[in-house]
């Protein structure tokens, strides 16, 4: 924590403005292993678990072959990069630490944020469900979108890029009336822009669905704020983390009558398998059934033990 302030602190008296396109500061201060440092005593990892763990090999060997990889995923909290990296740091410490995440405009504004952004690599965009906050903006933010979109076409271009985002455009949140977490729906536009990207970087593109379950360590406000400054509850308990193969366009789409259903048909199909292992996971940690939780296409792994 006295770290954290002194770095909260030093922002505050010299403010670091962000780029569209922002790489991990990582000297001479490691604001990564700051952020993975803060992170991991909230993690019980005898409670978390990985899925499909040998998924993340393969692409780990494409990233290497030069091709882009891209995970659409649902978006708990504010460290999930520190979780998915704390998960994989053991086996796959090439990926998180290449890690690009597409992040809103609040991570890279909020005071308290902003020492942990600094050490992810980051395309800053505005989030949809934050454009029309303030009226005066909006131009504003759309032309900053616009040129976060030309520095991310720019980065697949050269290729062996690995690319993180929830296009659900912001958090999941619990039902109202039950209190049960879900993962929050995709927006279909921004699903399709991001496969537009890949396809037309010139350079072999993989999409995959990616779960994540961490909602207990460091949980959202229970409603969209539009003001900088919530209050931060944090706990420790069990994560997880979970992939399934790739999901081809042409493949899911080949009986679509339109490209609008196509869209539509793809974005549901990567919903569906977010959700599907978002339920694995939640038998896992919070039915206590671990691995058993596995099924025929989600095999459950701790691969720090």
């Amino acid at each position: 924590m006295s770290v954290c302030l002194d770095r909260v602190l030093l922002d505050v008296e010299e403010p670091f403005v962000f780029s569209p396109y922002h790489k991990a500061l990582r000297k001479p201060f490691d604001y990564y292993m700051f952020g993975q440092n803060y992170i991991r005593p909230l993690i019980d990892f005898g409670n978390s678990y990985v899925g499909n763990i040998s998924i993340f090999y393969d692409i780990q060997e494409k990233l290497q072959q030069g091709h882009n990889v891209v995970f659409i995923s649902n978006h708990q909290t504010e460290a999930d990069p520190a979780v998915i990296a704390l998960l994989l740091e053991m086996t796959h410490p090439y990926i998180v630490e290449n890690m690009t995440y597409i992040a809103g405009d609040r991570v890279v504004t909020d005071p308290l944020c902003k020492p942990f952004s600094m050490g992810r690599n980051l395309i800053c965009v505005y989030s949809k469900k934050h454009m029309l906050d303030v009226p005066e903006l909006v131009d504003m933010k759309r032309r900053a979108n616009t040129r976060s979109l030309k520095e991310m076409a720019v980065l697949l271009r050269s290729g062996s890029q690995l690319v993180w985002i929830a296009p659900s455009g912001g958090r999941d949140r619990p039902d109202p009336k039950t209190g049960e977490w879900h993962p929050a729906p995709f927006d279909t536009s921004s699903v399709d822009n991001m496969r537009r990207l890949v396809e037309h970087s010139g350079v072999p593109g993989h999409i995959y669905p990616l779960a994540l379950l961490c909602h207990d360590i460091m949980p959202p406000p229970l409603q969209v704020e539009k003001e900088i400054g919530e209050r931060r509850v944090i706990a420790f308990h069990g994560v997880g983390l979970s992939i399934e193969p790739e999901f081809n366009f042409n493949d899911i789409t080949a009986s679509c009558e339109n490209s609008e259903q196509a869209k539509e048909t793809y974005s549901q199909a990567l919903y569906k398998s977010v959700n599907d292992q978002y339920d694995v996971l939640k038998s896992a940690i919070h039915g206590k059934q671990g691995i058993e939780a596995s099924t025929p296409s989600i095999s459950l792994s701790q691969p720090w033990n």
